[in-house]
């Protein structure tokens, strides 16, 4: 766990102080788009943080080769090199539409392409694992079609998500770090030596998503853009690709004693693979519901509209800040109640746990106007919009106060003097 931890703070410094420098270099480049129709910001804001989030990648890869159990899955597996190469094509790709502007098809097809050299490189799905049945083996050409599925559907519902300040960041993070508590579960759990790759790379995600997110937290200095949100996408898919294609789910029935009782516990394994409900819920619901609002209106699947969940949340009332805050909550709650119903699916307790923290995100999500307030011991500590403020004097007592200040008086209940009096009339 130390080495884990050592790979992804120095991934997140890595990142955090990379930012910096390429914010100024974003705003040299003229990577800095007019504010357009749909967005939420106010002002132009420069792009490209995905060189900075690459920077950690490699930084964090590097750091990991060098450890010495960690380096043991750069000399037994092929991973963290297709990882590599996949990243620099889509990283890359990125940095080219944050800067000039490349058309959906192009994007779309530099995805598949990254895609295709991770699995030319060995990541790919090699089997499924089916529940109550066992293992199902698939052929090279099928496991390639699934690899380019998930990688392209991943990528693309991250990208559809990243609307908000910080809200990609954060909600691949949380993704990030269930995926991580599972996979990490699973080698160490389980003896399963093969997840090692998926553990590690959501380890390098947690430390890219945290070293970006104190420049990109509302009000953003700088945006990811597409160089950083389609790579943090491919990270994550990397990881869903390994632990599920590349893990033998016989080890873990020889652990756990029976088919049954193993199948159960490659239920998150398999719920990734065959729809990344756990990992991206809520991204991926954004992006069904985009293609079906777009297609149904006679638009483009890829054409950008403010038809996304945060742009309603914000037209139904909720701040900025609640708003991210809000799909911070689904996000978290969907995919660490997954990684809890795997360890214990039989427990009512995570069950009852799950449909009360539901209920309260409901109750949240319904009361866009009700702005919470921190108690009076507790003001100094918290951000100023959620201290409570003083009650404003009313609009009479404000003008004598304001005619009292003619005399030198500053009380609000003191009459202005007779020649403060004259005064005013004089002017009027």
């Amino acid at each position: 766990m130390r080495e884990y931890l050592l790979t992804l703070c120095v991934t997140a410094a890595v990142t955090y102080l990379l930012t910096g420098p390429v914010r100024k270099f974003a705003i040299a480049a003229g990577a800095m788009p007019a504010v357009r129709a749909r967005d939420v910001h106010r002002e132009p804001t420069p792009r490209l943080g995905g060189i900075a989030m690459f920077g950690g990648l490699c930084a964090g890869l590097l750091v990991a080769s060098q450890l010495d159990n960690i380096g043991e899955v750069f000399t037994l597996s092929d991973e963290p090199r297709a990882l590599l190469a996949g990243a620099g094509i889509i990283w890359l790709l990125g940095v080219l539409d944050d800067k000039w502007g490349v058309d959906a098809l192009v994007k779309l097809g530099g995805q598949m392409i990254a895609a295709g050299v991770m699995v030319w490189q060995g990541l790919t799905i090699l089997w499924l694992p089916i529940p109550g049945s066992g293992v199902a083996a698939v052929t090279p050409t099928h496991g390639t079609l699934l690899t380019v599925a998930l990688v392209v559907i991943t990528i693309n519902a991250v990208n559809f998500v990243d609307g908000l300040d910080g809200l990609a960041a954060g909600m691949v993070c949380l993704s990030a770090i269930a995926f991580f508590m599972y996979a990490y579960r699973m080698w160490f759990g389980h003896g399963v030596e093969a997840a090692a790759p998926a553990t590690l790379f959501a380890a390098i995600l947690i430390g890219m998503c945290l070293g970006f997110l104190p420049h990109n937290m509302h009000p953003a200095r700088i945006f990811m853009g597409d160089s950083g949100s389609m790579l943090i996408g491919l990270v994550l898919a990397a990881g869903a690709v390994s632990i599920t294609g590349q893990v033998d789910p016989d080890r873990i029935t020889e652990a756990e004693g029976s088919v049954r009782v193993g199948v159960q516990a490659m239920v998150p394994v398999y719920m990734p693979l065959l729809l990344p409900l756990t990992i991206l819920a809520v991204p991926l619901a954004d992006l069904v519901l985009a293609i079906v609002r777009r297609t149904w209106n006679g638009q483009s699947p890829f054409a950008a509209d403010r038809g996304h969940l945060h742009h309603r949340l914000l037209e139904i009332g909720h701040s900025h800040s609640r708003a991210v805050l809000i799909m911070y909550f689904w996000s978290a709650l969907i995919a660490f109640g997954t990684v809890a119903f795997s360890v214990r699916a039989a427990s009512q307790v995570i069950v009852l746990s799950v449909v009360l923290l539901s209920a309260v995100g409901l109750v949240v999500l319904l009361l866009p106007r009700f702005t919470p307030r921190a108690p009076v011991w507790a003001q100094r500590v918290v951000p100023p919009r959620y201290r409570r403020r003083p009650p404003e004097p009313s609009p009479d007592l404000a003008e004598e106060a304001r005619r009292a200040g003619l005399n030198g008086s500053t009380a609000v209940g003191d009459r202005p003097s007779l020649d403060d009096r004259k005064k005013i009339d004089s002017r009027s």
